[in-house]
């Protein structure tokens, strides 16, 4: 254990956030698997508690794992996962997966351990990496549009349009942080402006095709959209059955909550353990418990902050936010959501919902912005003052030459 500790490195704040969010996540999961046991007929209470700690004991390796990586060699990753992402997001919108009635296409079901797959969780932090590295590479180079477009947003936008369909707000969480990115690094504004409008129109072409041939892109869940944002506009109790709980169960938790495992609106939200737990949380440990979660959420973010500014490696810091960032929006977007401020948008509240692929691809993001956080205190104990690293990827290809 002594060993294991030593070998902790990185912003030891977000190791602390990152244990009390998994440890925290036991007790709300625990509580409402009952709907699934009980309601839905699936499992045991136990057997749901096991396999969430079997998934994040996973997660916490990947993280450990991944933190001890030098985080430039995330750089040539992407380069060669992109082809690899491109493949597997055809074949999932392509085969699909329908769970328990309802269309899936973004899902990949592996066999044996009985984990759905999420490919386009594992493409946007491909993404993060490969826009990260673009723009580290390009940092002192005169931008043309041009040339950006085939080497940066030509692939992007494949990649994006290929979750588009299947998974919208993993898309629009995606191409925002992407934005930011590039605004970040020093992307020309008239730019990101001519990508902004294409995208609108590009997404505004989809939308119309959907609908005028609902036959020729069924793996599409426009229809859900569309009915999601209706529901949410017209307020109607009938049309927002779990938004209408998730809200009762806000309100009946008030200050203090009705205490751990005691909720009742559990067994009448089929997303209890996943999409509105927070509605769940705060039911069961009140406003003061739905506070301190979002305070973690917001410590989080301050930490990924600190680590940006800090660090003085380009690539660092733009992958630092490329793969920080998104774990925030989807915290704040599941929140948002419970609460009645969004449609539901199905995103997970990250360590916290059920559900594999969620916690290992976020454990992986957690563990790049620790070794990020890693290397700089490491370059700061030996007094250097600035520093880029070289790209393993580049360095093999001159070589070769």
């Amino acid at each position: 254990m002594n060993r294991i500790v030593e070998n902790i490195k990185g912003d030891k704040t977000i190791w602390a956030i990152v244990a009390a969010l998994a440890i925290f996540s036991f007790l709300p999961v625990y509580s409402a698997s009952t709907n699934l046991v009980y309601v839905i007929g699936k499992g045991t209470t136990f057997g749901y508690l096991i396999k969430h700690g079997i998934l994040l004991g996973l997660g916490l390796m990947i993280i450990f794992v991944i933190h001890r990586v030098p985080y430039r060699y995330f750089s040539g990753l992407s380069v060669l996962l992109m082809p690899l992402i491109i493949l597997l997001l055809v074949f999932t919108l392509a085969q699909g997966t329908v769970i328990e009635g309802a269309n899936a296409s973004r899902w990949i079901y592996i066999p044996y351990i009985g984990v759905g797959f999420q490919t386009s969780t594992l493409a946007v932090l491909v993404l993060m990496m490969f826009v990260a590295r673009y723009l580290s590479k390009n940092k002192d180079k005169t931008i043309n549009f041009k040339e950006s477009f085939l080497y940066l947003w030509m692939p992007v936008g494949i990649v994006l349009m290929l979750i588009l369909p299947a998974n919208f707000s993993t898309a629009a969480i995606a191409f925002a942080t992407i934005l930011l990115l590039v605004y970040i690094g020093g992307y020309p504004v008239k730019y990101i402006l001519y990508i902004l409008g294409a995208a609108l129109l590009i997404f505004t072409l989809f939308i119309l095709m959907a609908k005028a041939m609902p036959d020729l892109m069924k793996n599409t869940r426009v229809e859900t959209w569309n009915n999601r944002i209706e529901n949410f506009i017209s307020g109607e109790s009938d049309d927002n059955y779990q938004a209408e709980k998730a809200k009762i169960a806000i309100a009946s938790g008030e200050i203090n909550g009705k205490g751990p495992g005691k909720s009742v609106q559990k067994n009448f939200l089929p997303q209890s353990s996943s999409d509105f737990i927070y509605a769940i949380i705060v039911e069961e440990f009140g406003l003061i418990g739905g506070i301190i979660i979002v305070i973690l959420y917001l410590g989080l973010l301050i930490r990924i902050v600190i680590i940006t500014t800090k660090t003085n490696s380009i690539f660092g810091a733009l992958l630092t936010v490329g793969v920080g960032i998104p774990i925030i929006l989807q915290a704040f977007i599941n929140i948002a959501v419970a609460v009645g401020l969004l449609p539901v948008t199905g995103q997970p509240l990250p360590l916290i919902s059920t559900g594999g692929t969620s916690i290992w691809i976020t454990c992986f993001a957690i563990g790049m912005i620790l070794s990020v956080s890693a290397s700089y205190e490491k370059i700061s104990d030996s007094n250097s003052q600035t520093f880029e690293l070289e790209d393993p990827l580049d360095i093999l290809h001159e070589t070769v030459n």
